[in-house]
């Protein structure tokens, strides 16, 4: 088969969720067999909806998604759904087959060597970490061997090393493939073309070249329509002065200032609709609890886990107020469910100062109710803190973190990933915590985002313990002690 052919295209799509939500219009594009393709756009203005439509789980309100006879196409989702948790490895894999495997077991460990990972079949889905789980997401599609690869942000919760290792696999991957990731440099090691969804306009536009090739063609188109949005802005003042100076001589003169204001009304048409992606949250702090003296935690022993079996190690780590310290480790190792445990205080080895508020950034959301809309969510996180629940204070901060009137009524549930963080960080923002406690909070992240959020953890002046792959994030914030559980 020819690598020109194309297999998947979009011909003026149209697609509303629920009705109220129009994510695309009239939005065409197509992709070519063998391509590396990227796909941008803001959080939640659609990408993983786009992937929905094009395996066939969803259908275009209008318009067609024309798929190539017989092709072939597996998704690697961003997060395991929460009813294949409690799978074992060989049952989760399973499930991408309509008919029983019997080589299955196979099958399964040829796909985790691709994905550097190794793991007894019996062993539960839930107890594996995030980085394992990414793997074990990715892994599931390869298994399918499937024409079409899509991966919907991928790199989340993999260590550097796991990053690595997916790089090279997509490179040298012979059949085609189109990711959903804000890793910037990631993407570029790979990128043939990139997909951008325009969340204003709600089309799709293509552009030829690697990942920074097209963000450069699009921040100039964006740099070009500021300037003529500018001198026509001018020129609409002017012909608006011009327009009032000769309508009061009264006269022949008013046909004038008529002239003047169609001319007005004429520039004002042609203002260029400028994209809203480049909109970036606000700048916030996150404050911390009142009042806080002495320790804030103290942790004496901690699990470390190596050939999936955990060793006690001790330890004698003591936060107090203004101290940052960042747990580090191999995926796997254990982070996560140290910090779990310590944020449910469950841990038998570590200890929180009497009524101090535990912040917890939970790298799945798990934290969240999703059946709470998010003006819900947001008000019970105000009302933990103690102050008074004012409903300006509260759509203020979300505001901040683009949870506009269009969002704010919204299920959680509903939300894209990196919508869902923006949420956690509004209501740490309204919990003021004494103990902040993150686990990759870069996960879904749109990157224009995060040297806002890198500043406000810096600054933060109650405990915190951070986890984080992203040396580039972590560099951003004052860091005071280190753990690294592969010591």
């Amino acid at each position: 088969m020819s690598n020109n052919e194309t297999i998947v295209s979009f011909d003026a799509v149209s697609f509303e969720f629920e009705h109220d939500k129009p994510l695309l219009k009239e939005a065409s594009f197509s992709v070519r067999r063998g391509t590396k393709i990227t796909f941008m756009g803001q959080n939640g203005a659609g990408k993983s909806t786009i992937f929905k439509l094009i395996s066939g789980a969803l259908r275009p309100e209008s318009g067609s998604v024309n798929v190539v006879p017989r092709l072939t196409i597996a998704t690697a989702h961003q997060v395991i759904r929460q009813q294949d948790r409690g799978l074992s490895v060989q049952e989760f894999f399973q499930k991408n087959f309509k008919e029983k495997k019997y080589d299955i077991d196979r099958l399964i460990d040829d796909v985790l060597e691709i994905v550097n990972l190794h793991a007894p079949h019996d062993r539960i889905i839930s107890s594996f970490s995030g980085g394992q789980q990414a793997r074990l997401l990715l892994a599931s599609a390869l298994i399918q061997d499937p024409d079409l690869l899509l991966l919907d942000e991928p790199t989340n919760n993999l260590d550097r090393a796991g990053i690595e290792h997916l790089t090279d696999f997509i490179i040298n991957y012979p059949k085609t493939c189109i990711v959903i990731s804000h890793d910037e440099d990631f993407l570029n090691a790979f990128t043939e073309g990139v997909l951008y969804l325009d969340v204003f306009t709600r089309t799709v536009e293509q552009y030829v070249g690697n990942y920074f090739d097209a963000v450069a063609e699009i921040a100039a188109r964006i740099e070009k329509e500021n300037r003529k949005n500018a001198q026509l802005a001018k020129g609409i003042q002017e012909n608006k002065e011009k327009a009032n100076f000769f309508a009061n001589k009264g006269g022949k003169l008013r046909l004038v200032a008529k002239r003047m204001r169609e001319k007005a009304e004429e520039f004002e048409e042609n203002k260029v609709d400028v994209r809203r992606e480049d909109k970036t949250i606000r700048q916030f702090t996150i404050p911390a609890q009142e009042d806080i003296v002495g320790e804030i935690i103290k942790i004496t022993a901690y699990n470390v886990i190596k050939n999936h079996k955990p060793t006690l190690k001790k330890g004698n780590i003591v936060l107090r107020k203004n101290q940052h310290l960042l747990l580090t480790g191999p995926n796997g190792i254990g982070k996560s469910t140290l910090l779990e445990s310590l944020a449910t205080e469950k841990s038998k080895n570590a200890t929180i100062g009497s009524d101090i508020r535990v912040g917890y950034y939970r790298q799945d959301f798990s934290t969240l109710n999703f059946e709470d809309t998010v003006h819900q969510s947001l008000h019970a996180a105000l009302k933990s803190s103690g102050d008074e629940v004012l409903e300006e204070n509260l759509r203020s901060v979300a505001a901040g973190f683009l949870l506009n009137k269009e969002v704010i009524h919204s299920k959680i549930g509903n939300l894209s990933e990196g919508q869902k963080g923006l949420v956690a960080f509004a209501r740490l923002v309204l919990q003021k915590p004494g103990l902040l406690i993150l686990d990759e909070p870069t996960n879904h992240i749109n990157f224009r985002h995060l040297p806002v959020i890198a500043a406000a953890l810096n600054e933060y002046e109650g405990a915190m313990i951070l986890v984080s792959h992203v040396p580039e994030f972590v560099s951003q914030i004052r860091i005071d002690e280190i753990l690294d559980l592969d010591k």
